[in-house]
């Protein structure tokens, strides 16, 4: 088991000792219910000496705020980078692994490069740097929250272009998640190449022949 596995330590103030000082890189993923489109992670460094008001779990803000302050963490960051896991990866992998497949490729992409990285999650995946995963840290802890920030910005604007390439079944709406709506359109037009095979409302569609 890697250092960055082991549990947080019962007393807080060891665990924030443990990377006090060290460029710590929080990393979220945004993209993992929805049957169709990659799965998108991000890493952040922040700059203390440029903070930015108003970091907090992404699913907790409007689309204008979060544009907003994803403007506001790539120019104030220290470092950012935004990375992704293809629809074939996650068909290939499964979704848990392709997440975590992304978070890597976005910690790896920081320059300068982290020393710490904190983890939305209670999974990590393999790095040549320390971790630590924080249940829930995208709502506690605010390195993560800009992570969270960037990687559902990313995604949406993703979807939008997938949206262009296959239209009719309104990802620029819903982002490929499984609203009535998508599910509508899903039965009425078949799977189209942006959907997760795997997944199981697509995969009983191709299996009774439709979409393709």
């Amino acid at each position: 088991m890697s250092p960055g596995r082991r549990a947080p330590p019962a007393n807080g103030d060891l665990f924030v000792h443990a990377w006090r000082g060290r460029r710590v890189c929080g990393v979220d993923e945004a993209g993992r219910g929805p049957l169709a489109g990659p799965v998108v992670a991000a890493a952040v460094v922040l700059d203390a000496a440029r903070p930015i008001r108003g970091l907090r779990d992404s699913k907790q803000l409007t689309p204008a705020r979060r544009e907003e302050l994803a403007l506001q963490i790539r120019g104030r960051a220290t470092a950012w980078a935004v990375a992704s896991a293809s629809v074939q990866e996650i068909d290939r992998l499964n979704i848990l692994q392709a997440s975590l497949l992304a978070m890597r490729r976005a910690i790896e992409a920081l320059e300068p490069a982290a020393e710490f990285a904190l983890i939305d999650g209670n999974q990590l995946p393999r790095l040549a740097i320390e971790a630590q995963a924080v249940i829930g840290g995208d709502e506690c802890e605010p390195v993560i929250s800009a992570a969270s920030i960037l990687a559902k910005h990313h995604r949406d604007g993703l979807m939008v272009d997938v949206d262009r390439l296959f239209p009719g079944y309104g990802f620029a709406e819903h982002a490929g998640y499984p609203t009535p709506r998508h599910l509508e359109r899903l039965r009425a037009l078949g799977p189209c190449a942006a959907h997760r095979r795997s997944f199981a409302p697509v995969r009983a569609l191709l299996e009774a022949g439709e979409g393709l």
